[in-house]
Protein backbone atom coordinates (compact mmCIF):
# COMPACT_ATOMS: atom_id res chain seq x y z
CA UNK A 1 0.00 0.00 0.00
CA UNK A 2 1.44 3.35 -0.99
CA UNK A 3 1.64 5.78 1.91
CA UNK A 4 -0.37 8.97 1.56
CA UNK A 5 0.95 10.42 4.80
CA UNK A 6 3.22 13.42 5.11
CA UNK A 7 6.99 12.75 4.88
CA UNK A 8 8.18 10.49 7.70
CA UNK A 9 9.04 12.32 10.89
CA UNK A 10 12.53 10.83 10.93
CA UNK A 11 13.18 12.32 7.48
CA UNK A 12 11.79 15.67 8.62
CA UNK A 13 14.12 15.69 11.62
CA UNK A 14 17.05 14.70 9.47
CA UNK A 15 16.23 17.60 7.20
CA UNK A 16 16.61 19.97 10.13
CA UNK A 17 20.05 18.59 10.93
CA UNK A 18 23.18 18.99 8.87
CA UNK A 19 23.36 18.23 5.19
CA UNK A 20 26.98 19.27 4.82
CA UNK A 21 28.20 18.83 8.40
CA UNK A 22 29.04 22.52 8.78
CA UNK A 23 25.88 24.22 10.05
CA UNK A 24 25.79 23.37 13.75
CA UNK A 25 22.95 25.80 14.55
CA UNK A 26 20.54 23.71 12.49
CA UNK A 27 20.86 20.91 15.04
CA UNK A 28 19.67 22.89 18.03
CA UNK A 29 16.21 22.33 19.54
CA UNK A 30 14.05 25.42 19.08
CA UNK A 31 12.92 25.76 22.69
CA UNK A 32 15.81 24.20 24.60
CA UNK A 33 19.52 24.96 24.59
CA UNK A 34 20.52 21.49 23.50
CA UNK A 35 20.48 19.02 20.64
CA UNK A 36 17.94 16.21 20.77
CA UNK A 37 19.65 12.84 20.69
CA UNK A 38 17.30 11.76 17.90
CA UNK A 39 18.70 14.54 15.70
CA UNK A 40 22.10 12.94 16.04
CA UNK A 41 21.69 9.16 16.05
CA UNK A 42 18.58 8.79 13.84
CA UNK A 43 20.21 10.28 10.76
CA UNK A 44 20.70 7.91 7.86
CA UNK A 45 24.44 7.91 8.61
CA UNK A 46 23.89 7.29 12.32
CA UNK A 47 25.38 10.69 13.10
CA UNK A 48 28.78 10.05 11.51
CA UNK A 49 28.46 13.14 9.35
CA UNK A 50 28.24 15.32 12.46
CA UNK A 51 31.72 14.44 13.70
CA UNK A 52 33.56 17.60 14.74
CA UNK A 53 30.43 19.49 15.77
CA UNK A 54 30.19 21.02 19.27
CA UNK A 55 26.85 20.30 20.91
CA UNK A 56 25.02 20.25 24.22
CA UNK A 57 22.88 17.25 25.10
CA UNK A 58 20.83 16.28 28.12
CA UNK A 59 19.34 13.00 29.17
CA UNK A 60 19.22 10.18 31.68
CA UNK A 61 21.94 7.58 32.09
CA UNK A 62 20.78 4.14 31.00
CA UNK A 63 24.08 2.50 31.88
CA UNK A 64 27.38 3.94 33.03
CA UNK A 65 30.76 2.41 33.76
CA UNK A 66 34.17 3.66 34.71
CA UNK A 67 37.06 2.49 32.53
CA UNK A 68 40.84 2.88 32.37
CA UNK A 69 41.24 2.42 36.14
CA UNK A 70 38.81 5.23 36.78
CA UNK A 71 40.34 7.68 34.33
CA UNK A 72 37.17 8.06 32.24
CA UNK A 73 33.60 6.78 32.03
CA UNK A 74 31.25 5.59 29.30
CA UNK A 75 27.64 6.74 29.63
CA UNK A 76 24.71 5.52 27.55
CA UNK A 77 22.51 8.61 27.45
CA UNK A 78 18.84 8.77 26.40
CA UNK A 79 16.55 11.81 26.35
CA UNK A 80 13.35 10.03 25.28
CA UNK A 81 13.34 11.42 21.75
CA UNK A 82 14.12 7.98 20.28
CA UNK A 83 14.90 4.45 21.46
CA UNK A 84 18.61 4.74 20.62
CA UNK A 85 21.19 5.99 23.13
CA UNK A 86 24.11 8.33 22.55
CA UNK A 87 27.44 7.11 23.89
CA UNK A 88 29.07 9.80 26.00
CA UNK A 89 32.67 9.75 27.24
CA UNK A 90 33.65 11.81 30.29
CA UNK A 91 37.18 12.06 31.65
CA UNK A 92 37.78 12.37 35.39
CA UNK A 93 39.46 15.75 34.90
CA UNK A 94 36.16 17.11 33.56
CA UNK A 95 33.94 15.87 36.40
CA UNK A 96 33.93 13.36 39.26
CA UNK A 97 32.83 10.12 37.61
CA UNK A 98 31.10 8.40 40.51
CA UNK A 99 28.07 10.70 40.44
CA UNK A 100 27.66 10.31 36.66
CA UNK A 101 27.65 6.54 36.15
CA UNK A 102 24.62 5.62 38.25
CA UNK A 103 21.56 4.46 36.29
CA UNK A 104 18.87 7.15 36.34
CA UNK A 105 21.24 10.08 36.76
CA UNK A 106 20.31 13.13 34.70
CA UNK A 107 23.22 14.87 33.00
CA UNK A 108 23.44 17.98 30.85
CA UNK A 109 26.78 18.16 29.07
CA UNK A 110 28.68 20.00 26.39
CA UNK A 111 31.28 18.53 24.10
CA UNK A 112 32.35 17.52 20.63
CA UNK A 113 30.94 14.74 18.50
CA UNK A 114 33.66 12.32 17.40
CA UNK A 115 33.97 9.27 15.23
CA UNK A 116 34.46 6.24 17.53
CA UNK A 117 37.28 3.75 16.96
CA UNK A 118 36.81 1.39 14.03
CA UNK A 119 34.86 -1.75 14.77
CA UNK A 120 32.46 -0.28 17.34
CA UNK A 121 28.70 -0.32 16.75
CA UNK A 122 28.30 3.41 17.35
CA UNK A 123 28.63 5.74 14.39
CA UNK A 124 29.33 8.74 16.59
CA UNK A 125 30.07 9.49 20.25
CA UNK A 126 30.25 12.61 22.37
CA UNK A 127 33.52 13.59 24.10
CA UNK A 128 32.44 15.77 27.03
CA UNK A 129 34.32 19.00 27.61
CA UNK A 130 32.02 20.41 30.29
CA UNK A 131 29.40 18.96 32.64
CA UNK A 132 26.83 21.73 32.97
CA UNK A 133 24.43 20.08 35.38
CA UNK A 134 23.84 16.77 37.17
CA UNK A 135 20.68 15.34 38.73
CA UNK A 136 22.21 12.65 40.94
CA UNK A 137 20.69 9.33 41.98
CA UNK A 138 21.28 7.28 45.12
CA UNK A 139 21.60 3.75 43.67
CA UNK A 140 20.62 2.21 47.00
CA UNK A 141 17.20 3.91 46.80
CA UNK A 142 16.48 4.19 43.07
CA UNK A 143 13.58 1.79 42.39
CA UNK A 144 14.46 1.07 38.75
CA UNK A 145 17.79 -0.78 38.67
CA UNK A 146 19.51 -1.90 35.48
CA UNK A 147 18.10 -5.42 35.79
CA UNK A 148 15.23 -6.46 33.54
CA UNK A 149 11.97 -5.41 35.17
CA UNK A 150 8.53 -6.88 34.54
CA UNK A 151 5.75 -4.64 33.27
CA UNK A 152 3.68 -5.69 36.27
CA UNK A 153 6.42 -4.46 38.64
CA UNK A 154 6.60 -1.14 36.80
CA UNK A 155 2.89 -0.45 37.42
CA UNK A 156 3.87 0.37 41.00
CA UNK A 157 6.06 3.21 39.68
CA UNK A 158 3.92 4.85 37.00
CA UNK A 159 5.74 8.16 37.57
CA UNK A 160 9.16 6.62 36.86
CA UNK A 161 8.36 3.88 34.35
CA UNK A 162 8.57 6.25 31.32
CA UNK A 163 12.35 6.05 31.86
CA UNK A 164 12.34 2.40 30.81
CA UNK A 165 12.89 1.43 27.19
CA UNK A 166 9.52 -0.27 26.89
CA UNK A 167 7.26 2.42 28.33
CA UNK A 168 9.11 5.21 26.50
CA UNK A 169 8.68 3.30 23.22
CA UNK A 170 4.98 2.81 23.95
CA UNK A 171 4.67 6.53 24.70
CA UNK A 172 6.20 7.46 21.34
CA UNK A 173 4.00 4.95 19.49
CA UNK A 174 0.94 6.26 21.32
CA UNK A 175 1.91 9.82 20.41
CA UNK A 176 2.37 8.85 16.77
CA UNK A 177 -1.06 7.21 16.68
CA UNK A 178 -2.67 10.31 18.20
CA UNK A 179 -0.92 12.54 15.67
CA UNK A 180 -1.99 10.19 12.87
CA UNK A 181 -5.58 10.28 14.12
CA UNK A 182 -5.80 14.05 13.89
CA UNK A 183 -3.95 14.02 10.57
CA UNK A 184 -6.36 11.52 9.02
CA UNK A 185 -9.56 13.25 10.07
CA UNK A 186 -8.34 16.79 9.42
CA UNK A 187 -7.15 15.71 5.98
CA UNK A 188 -10.64 14.38 5.20
CA UNK A 189 -12.46 17.51 6.32
CA UNK A 190 -13.61 16.44 9.79
CA UNK A 191 -13.92 19.01 12.59
CA UNK A 192 -12.51 18.16 16.02
CA UNK A 193 -15.19 18.63 18.71
CA UNK A 194 -14.57 18.57 22.46
CA UNK A 195 -17.39 16.61 24.06
CA UNK A 196 -18.10 16.79 27.81
CA UNK A 197 -16.46 14.58 30.41
CA UNK A 198 -19.43 15.10 32.75
CA UNK A 199 -22.75 13.97 31.32
CA UNK A 200 -26.30 13.11 32.36
CA UNK A 201 -26.74 10.50 29.59
CA UNK A 202 -25.76 6.83 29.55
CA UNK A 203 -24.69 6.24 25.94
CA UNK A 204 -24.30 2.49 26.30
CA UNK A 205 -27.31 1.91 28.53
CA UNK A 206 -25.28 -0.54 30.60
CA UNK A 207 -25.41 1.44 33.84
CA UNK A 208 -21.69 0.96 34.61
CA UNK A 209 -21.13 4.64 35.29
CA UNK A 210 -18.97 6.65 37.65
CA UNK A 211 -21.21 9.11 39.45
CA UNK A 212 -20.18 12.75 39.79
CA UNK A 213 -21.60 14.25 42.98
CA UNK A 214 -20.80 16.74 45.72
CA UNK A 215 -23.50 15.39 48.04
CA UNK A 216 -21.05 13.41 50.17
CA UNK A 217 -18.59 16.26 50.63
CA UNK A 218 -21.48 18.66 51.21
CA UNK A 219 -22.89 16.31 53.86
CA UNK A 220 -19.52 16.10 55.59
CA UNK A 221 -19.20 19.89 55.61
CA UNK A 222 -22.74 20.28 56.95
CA UNK A 223 -22.20 17.74 59.71
CA UNK A 224 -19.02 19.53 60.81
CA UNK A 225 -20.72 22.94 60.62
CA UNK A 226 -23.75 21.77 62.63
CA UNK A 227 -21.46 20.51 65.38
CA UNK A 228 -19.75 23.90 65.58
CA UNK A 229 -22.95 25.91 65.11
CA UNK A 230 -25.99 23.78 66.08
CA UNK A 231 -29.36 24.49 64.45
CA UNK A 232 -31.72 26.79 66.37
CA UNK A 233 -33.95 25.38 69.08
CA UNK A 234 -37.75 25.61 69.02
CA UNK A 235 -37.61 28.35 71.68
CA UNK A 236 -35.26 30.43 69.52
CA UNK A 237 -37.63 30.16 66.57
CA UNK A 238 -40.59 30.99 68.82
CA UNK A 239 -38.77 34.06 70.12
CA UNK A 240 -38.04 35.15 66.55
CA UNK A 241 -41.72 34.71 65.65
CA UNK A 242 -42.74 36.83 68.65
CA UNK A 243 -40.27 39.51 67.60
CA UNK A 244 -41.79 39.61 64.12
CA UNK A 245 -45.26 39.90 65.65
CA UNK A 246 -44.09 42.71 67.95
CA UNK A 247 -42.57 44.62 65.06
CA UNK A 248 -45.77 44.15 63.06
CA UNK A 249 -47.89 45.40 65.96
CA UNK A 250 -45.68 48.49 66.29
CA UNK A 251 -46.29 49.35 62.63
CA UNK A 252 -50.04 48.89 63.08
CA UNK A 253 -50.05 51.26 66.07
CA UNK A 254 -47.95 53.83 64.23
CA UNK A 255 -50.36 53.78 61.31
CA UNK A 256 -53.37 54.08 63.65
CA UNK A 257 -51.71 57.03 65.35
CA UNK A 258 -51.02 58.52 61.93
CA UNK A 259 -47.30 58.72 62.67
CA UNK A 260 -45.03 60.48 60.19
CA UNK A 261 -43.52 58.69 57.21
CA UNK A 262 -40.01 58.51 58.67
CA UNK A 263 -41.21 56.66 61.81
CA UNK A 264 -43.23 54.14 59.80
CA UNK A 265 -40.34 53.57 57.35
CA UNK A 266 -37.94 52.90 60.23
CA UNK A 267 -40.42 50.44 61.81
CA UNK A 268 -40.90 48.62 58.47
CA UNK A 269 -37.14 48.32 58.15
CA UNK A 270 -36.96 46.72 61.62
CA UNK A 271 -39.77 44.33 60.69
CA UNK A 272 -37.94 43.32 57.50
CA UNK A 273 -34.78 42.58 59.48
CA UNK A 274 -36.78 40.50 61.97
CA UNK A 275 -38.47 38.53 59.17
CA UNK A 276 -35.11 37.86 57.45
CA UNK A 277 -33.67 36.64 60.74
CA UNK A 278 -36.67 34.36 61.27
CA UNK A 279 -36.36 32.97 57.72
CA UNK A 280 -32.68 32.15 58.27
CA UNK A 281 -33.46 30.43 61.57
CA UNK A 282 -36.27 28.40 59.99
CA UNK A 283 -34.02 27.43 57.09
CA UNK A 284 -31.26 26.31 59.45
CA UNK A 285 -33.74 24.36 61.55
CA UNK A 286 -34.45 22.19 58.50
CA UNK A 287 -30.78 21.23 58.10
CA UNK A 288 -30.13 17.65 59.04
CA UNK A 289 -26.89 15.64 58.85
CA UNK A 290 -26.58 12.99 56.12
CA UNK A 291 -27.56 12.93 52.47
CA UNK A 292 -30.62 14.97 51.47
CA UNK A 293 -33.73 12.81 51.05
CA UNK A 294 -37.01 13.18 49.22
CA UNK A 295 -39.73 10.52 49.16
CA UNK A 296 -37.31 8.05 50.69
CA UNK A 297 -34.70 8.53 47.96
CA UNK A 298 -31.60 10.69 47.60
CA UNK A 299 -32.65 14.18 46.52
CA UNK A 300 -30.37 14.95 43.58
CA UNK A 301 -32.00 18.33 43.08
CA UNK A 302 -29.73 19.40 45.96
CA UNK A 303 -26.63 18.13 44.12
CA UNK A 304 -24.15 20.35 42.26
CA UNK A 305 -25.84 19.95 38.86
CA UNK A 306 -29.35 19.68 40.37
CA UNK A 307 -29.62 16.17 38.88
CA UNK A 308 -27.66 12.94 38.66
CA UNK A 309 -24.45 13.30 36.67
CA UNK A 310 -21.78 10.84 35.56
CA UNK A 311 -18.40 10.54 33.89
CA UNK A 312 -18.98 9.85 30.22
CA UNK A 313 -18.73 6.39 28.68
CA UNK A 314 -18.72 7.91 25.20
CA UNK A 315 -18.84 11.29 23.48
CA UNK A 316 -20.94 9.88 20.67
CA UNK A 317 -24.37 11.19 21.62
CA UNK A 318 -23.09 14.73 22.09
CA UNK A 319 -20.93 14.75 18.96
CA UNK A 320 -23.93 13.63 16.92
CA UNK A 321 -25.42 17.06 17.57
CA UNK A 322 -22.48 18.65 15.80
CA UNK A 323 -22.59 16.10 12.97
CA UNK A 324 -26.22 17.09 12.40
CA UNK A 325 -25.07 20.65 11.79
CA UNK A 326 -21.42 20.55 10.66
CA UNK A 327 -21.59 17.25 8.72
CA UNK A 328 -18.28 15.47 9.48
CA UNK A 329 -16.89 15.66 13.01
CA UNK A 330 -14.88 13.62 15.49
CA UNK A 331 -14.08 13.59 19.16
CA UNK A 332 -11.00 12.11 20.81
CA UNK A 333 -10.89 12.01 24.56
CA UNK A 334 -11.08 10.03 27.79
CA UNK A 335 -14.08 7.88 28.66
CA UNK A 336 -14.90 5.97 31.83
CA UNK A 337 -16.57 2.75 32.87
CA UNK A 338 -17.13 1.51 36.43
CA UNK A 339 -16.77 -2.14 35.46
CA UNK A 340 -15.25 -4.35 38.17
CA UNK A 341 -13.06 -6.22 35.71
CA UNK A 342 -9.46 -7.25 36.30
CA UNK A 343 -8.79 -8.66 32.83
CA UNK A 344 -5.88 -7.63 30.63
CA UNK A 345 -8.33 -5.92 28.24
CA UNK A 346 -10.23 -3.56 30.56
CA UNK A 347 -9.55 -0.17 32.09
CA UNK A 348 -11.77 2.15 34.13
CA UNK A 349 -10.42 5.15 32.18
CA UNK A 350 -9.61 4.83 28.50
CA UNK A 351 -9.52 6.96 25.36
CA UNK A 352 -11.88 6.76 22.42
CA UNK A 353 -11.71 8.14 18.90
CA UNK A 354 -15.29 8.74 17.71
CA UNK A 355 -16.02 10.19 14.27
CA UNK A 356 -19.55 10.93 13.10
CA UNK A 357 -20.53 11.38 9.44
CA UNK A 358 -23.71 13.02 8.14
CA UNK A 359 -25.43 11.91 4.92
CA UNK A 360 -23.72 8.51 5.23
CA UNK A 361 -24.85 4.92 5.75
CA UNK A 362 -23.35 1.71 7.11
CA UNK A 363 -21.27 1.07 3.98
CA UNK A 364 -19.75 4.55 4.21
CA UNK A 365 -19.04 3.89 7.88
CA UNK A 366 -17.19 0.66 7.11
CA UNK A 367 -15.20 2.37 4.37
CA UNK A 368 -14.12 5.16 6.75
CA UNK A 369 -13.18 2.76 9.55
CA UNK A 370 -11.11 0.59 7.23
CA UNK A 371 -9.30 3.58 5.72
CA UNK A 372 -8.57 5.00 9.18
CA UNK A 373 -7.14 1.76 10.61
CA UNK A 374 -4.99 1.29 7.52
CA UNK A 375 -3.76 4.87 7.80
CA UNK A 376 -2.73 4.33 11.42
CA UNK A 377 -0.78 1.19 10.55
CA UNK A 378 1.01 2.83 7.63
CA UNK A 379 1.81 5.88 9.75
CA UNK A 380 3.65 3.74 12.30
CA UNK A 381 5.59 2.01 9.55
CA UNK A 382 6.58 5.37 8.09
CA UNK A 383 7.25 7.29 11.29
CA UNK A 384 7.84 4.91 14.19
CA UNK A 385 9.80 2.06 12.68
CA UNK A 386 12.63 2.23 15.23
CA UNK A 387 10.19 1.82 18.12
CA UNK A 388 8.32 -0.91 16.27
CA UNK A 389 11.62 -2.76 15.76
CA UNK A 390 12.12 -2.58 19.54
CA UNK A 391 8.69 -4.19 19.99
CA UNK A 392 9.51 -6.93 17.50
CA UNK A 393 12.75 -7.68 19.30
CA UNK A 394 11.30 -7.69 22.82
CA UNK A 395 7.56 -8.49 22.68
CA UNK A 396 6.03 -9.64 19.42
CA UNK A 397 8.07 -10.84 16.46
CA UNK A 398 5.05 -10.41 14.18
CA UNK A 399 4.21 -6.80 15.12
CA UNK A 400 5.67 -5.12 12.01
CA UNK A 401 4.40 -7.83 9.67
CA UNK A 402 0.95 -7.40 11.20
CA UNK A 403 1.01 -3.66 10.53
CA UNK A 404 2.13 -4.26 6.94
CA UNK A 405 -0.61 -6.83 6.40
CA UNK A 406 -3.37 -4.59 7.72
CA UNK A 407 -2.10 -1.53 5.83
CA UNK A 408 -2.09 -3.36 2.51
CA UNK A 409 -4.94 -5.91 2.69
CA UNK A 410 -8.61 -5.30 1.93
CA UNK A 411 -10.73 -6.10 4.99
CA UNK A 412 -13.12 -9.05 4.75
CA UNK A 413 -16.80 -8.11 5.23
CA UNK A 414 -19.37 -10.63 6.46
CA UNK A 415 -22.75 -10.38 8.15
CA UNK A 416 -23.17 -11.43 11.76
CA UNK A 417 -25.31 -14.35 10.59
CA UNK A 418 -22.52 -15.52 8.26
CA UNK A 419 -19.97 -15.16 11.06
CA UNK A 420 -22.05 -17.31 13.40
CA UNK A 421 -22.46 -19.99 10.71
CA UNK A 422 -18.70 -20.08 10.16
CA UNK A 423 -18.01 -20.40 13.88
CA UNK A 424 -20.69 -23.08 14.33
CA UNK A 425 -18.90 -25.16 11.69
CA UNK A 426 -15.51 -24.97 13.46
CA UNK A 427 -14.33 -28.48 14.36
CA UNK A 428 -10.68 -27.95 15.32
CA UNK A 429 -11.39 -25.83 18.40
CA UNK A 430 -13.83 -25.91 21.31
CA UNK A 431 -14.88 -22.42 22.31
CA UNK A 432 -15.39 -21.50 25.96
CA UNK A 433 -18.50 -19.55 24.95
CA UNK A 434 -21.15 -21.42 22.99
CA UNK A 435 -21.80 -20.08 19.50
CA UNK A 436 -25.40 -19.48 18.51
CA UNK A 437 -27.33 -16.75 16.76
CA UNK A 438 -28.13 -13.93 19.16
CA UNK A 439 -24.98 -14.06 21.31
CA UNK A 440 -22.55 -11.18 21.59
CA UNK A 441 -19.40 -12.54 19.99
CA UNK A 442 -16.67 -13.09 22.57
CA UNK A 443 -13.02 -12.18 22.07
CA UNK A 444 -12.18 -15.81 21.28
CA UNK A 445 -14.73 -15.79 18.44
CA UNK A 446 -13.53 -12.44 17.09
CA UNK A 447 -9.90 -13.51 17.10
CA UNK A 448 -10.69 -16.88 15.50
CA UNK A 449 -12.41 -15.12 12.63
CA UNK A 450 -9.54 -12.66 12.06
CA UNK A 451 -6.57 -14.88 12.93
CA UNK A 452 -7.58 -18.37 11.80
CA UNK A 453 -10.40 -18.26 9.27
CA UNK A 454 -9.55 -15.12 7.30
CA UNK A 455 -6.03 -14.30 8.56
CA UNK A 456 -6.75 -10.59 8.15
CA UNK A 457 -9.07 -7.90 9.51
CA UNK A 458 -12.77 -8.69 9.30
CA UNK A 459 -15.76 -6.36 9.45
CA UNK A 460 -18.85 -8.05 10.86
CA UNK A 461 -22.11 -6.18 10.27
CA UNK A 462 -25.88 -6.41 10.89
CA UNK A 463 -25.94 -7.60 14.51
CA UNK A 464 -29.03 -8.75 16.45
CA UNK A 465 -30.81 -5.71 17.88
CA UNK A 466 -31.00 -7.29 21.33
CA UNK A 467 -27.25 -7.08 21.90
CA UNK A 468 -26.69 -3.60 20.53
CA UNK A 469 -27.42 -0.07 21.76
CA UNK A 470 -30.74 1.73 21.23
CA UNK A 471 -29.32 4.32 18.84
CA UNK A 472 -28.36 1.83 16.10
CA UNK A 473 -30.63 1.84 13.05
CA UNK A 474 -33.17 -0.96 12.92
CA UNK A 475 -32.96 -2.98 9.69
CA UNK A 476 -35.98 -3.95 7.59
CA UNK A 477 -35.95 -7.50 9.01
CA UNK A 478 -36.79 -5.95 12.43
CA UNK A 479 -34.33 -8.40 14.01
CA UNK A 480 -30.98 -6.80 13.27
CA UNK A 481 -29.47 -3.34 13.39
CA UNK A 482 -27.04 -1.62 11.01
CA UNK A 483 -24.07 -2.13 13.32
CA UNK A 484 -20.53 -3.11 12.44
CA UNK A 485 -17.40 -4.20 14.31
CA UNK A 486 -13.87 -4.25 12.91
CA UNK A 487 -12.05 -7.34 14.18
CA UNK A 488 -8.27 -7.59 13.95
CA UNK A 489 -5.69 -10.21 14.90
CA UNK A 490 -4.23 -9.97 18.39
CA UNK A 491 -7.04 -7.98 20.05
CA UNK A 492 -10.33 -8.95 18.39
CA UNK A 493 -12.72 -5.99 18.28
CA UNK A 494 -10.86 -2.76 17.52
CA UNK A 495 -13.71 -0.62 16.18
CA UNK A 496 -17.43 -0.65 16.88
CA UNK A 497 -19.93 1.50 15.06
CA UNK A 498 -23.27 1.79 13.34
CA UNK A 499 -25.61 3.77 11.19
CA UNK A 500 -27.63 5.79 13.68
CA UNK A 501 -31.40 5.56 13.95
CA UNK A 502 -32.68 8.80 12.42
CA UNK A 503 -36.43 7.97 12.57
CA UNK A 504 -38.05 9.62 15.59
CA UNK A 505 -40.79 7.07 16.29
CA UNK A 506 -38.38 4.14 15.96
CA UNK A 507 -35.68 5.48 18.27
CA UNK A 508 -38.22 6.59 20.88
CA UNK A 509 -39.53 3.02 20.99
CA UNK A 510 -36.01 1.60 21.15
CA UNK A 511 -35.14 3.78 24.16
CA UNK A 512 -38.20 2.51 26.01
CA UNK A 513 -37.46 -1.09 25.03
CA UNK A 514 -34.00 -0.69 26.53
CA UNK A 515 -35.63 0.22 29.84
CA UNK A 516 -34.28 3.76 29.76
CA UNK A 517 -36.22 6.89 30.72
CA UNK A 518 -37.04 9.26 27.87
CA UNK A 519 -36.41 12.50 29.76
CA UNK A 520 -32.57 12.40 29.80
CA UNK A 521 -32.59 11.74 26.04
CA UNK A 522 -35.13 14.39 25.09
CA UNK A 523 -32.38 16.60 23.68
CA UNK A 524 -31.12 13.62 21.64
CA UNK A 525 -34.59 13.10 20.23
CA UNK A 526 -34.64 16.76 19.16
CA UNK A 527 -32.15 15.88 16.45
CA UNK A 528 -34.79 13.53 15.03
CA UNK A 529 -37.63 16.02 15.55
CA UNK A 530 -35.93 18.88 13.75
CA UNK A 531 -34.12 18.31 10.47
CA UNK A 532 -33.26 14.64 10.94
CA UNK A 533 -30.53 13.25 8.69
CA UNK A 534 -29.09 9.87 7.84
CA UNK A 535 -25.77 9.60 9.68
CA UNK A 536 -23.32 7.08 11.07
CA UNK A 537 -20.20 6.80 13.18
CA UNK A 538 -17.88 4.52 15.07
CA UNK A 539 -15.57 4.36 18.04
CA UNK A 540 -12.00 3.09 18.09
CA UNK A 541 -10.59 2.08 21.45
CA UNK A 542 -7.28 3.92 21.41
CA UNK A 543 -5.54 1.64 23.93
CA UNK A 544 -6.63 -1.39 21.95
CA UNK A 545 -5.00 0.12 18.89
CA UNK A 546 -1.78 0.54 20.85
CA UNK A 547 -2.06 -3.09 22.02
CA UNK A 548 -2.58 -4.22 18.45
CA UNK A 549 0.41 -2.23 17.21
CA UNK A 550 2.90 -3.10 19.94
CA UNK A 551 2.00 -6.70 20.71
CA UNK A 552 2.03 -5.95 24.43
CA UNK A 553 -0.40 -8.21 26.29
CA UNK A 554 -1.87 -6.02 29.04
CA UNK A 555 -3.81 -2.84 28.36
CA UNK A 556 -2.53 -1.37 31.65
CA UNK A 557 0.90 -1.02 30.05
CA UNK A 558 -0.13 1.06 27.03
CA UNK A 559 -1.73 4.01 28.85
CA UNK A 560 0.41 6.45 30.85
CA UNK A 561 -1.60 6.28 34.08
CA UNK A 562 -3.78 3.16 34.21
CA UNK A 563 -6.95 3.23 36.29
CA UNK A 564 -8.59 -0.06 37.21
CA UNK A 565 -10.38 -1.50 40.25
CA UNK A 566 -8.28 -0.81 43.33
CA UNK A 567 -5.73 1.42 41.57
CA UNK A 568 -5.72 5.10 40.67
CA UNK A 569 -2.11 6.10 41.34
CA UNK A 570 -1.22 9.80 41.16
Amino acid sequence: MASDTTPPLIDQMAATTLDDGHNASALWAQFSDRVMIRSIVCRSDGGAGLAGQNVRVGGWVKTGREQGKGSFAFLELNDGSCPANLQVIVEKEVSPLEQLVQTGTCVYVQGQLKEPPAGTKQKVELRVEKVIDVGPVDPAKYPLPKTRLTLEFLRDFVHLRPRTNTISAVARIRNALAYATHTFFQKHGFLYVHTPIITTSDCEGAGELFQVTTLFSDAEKLEKELKQNPPPSESEIEAANLLVKEKGDIISKLKSAKANKEEITAAVSELTIAKDSLARLEERSKLKPGLPQKDGKIDYSRDFFARQAFLTVSGQLQVEGFACALSNVYTFGPTFRAEHSHTSRHLAEFWMVEPEIAFADLKDNMNCAEAYVKFLCQWLLDNCLDDMEFMVKNFDKTAIDRLKMVASTPFERISYTEAVQLLENVTDKKFDNKVEWGIDLASEHERYLSEIIFKKPVIVYNYPKGIKAFYMRLNEDMKTVAAMDVLVPKVGELVGGSQREERYEVIEKRILEAGLPLEPYDWYLDMRRYGTVKHCGFGLGFERMVLFATGIDNIRDVIPFPRYPGRADL
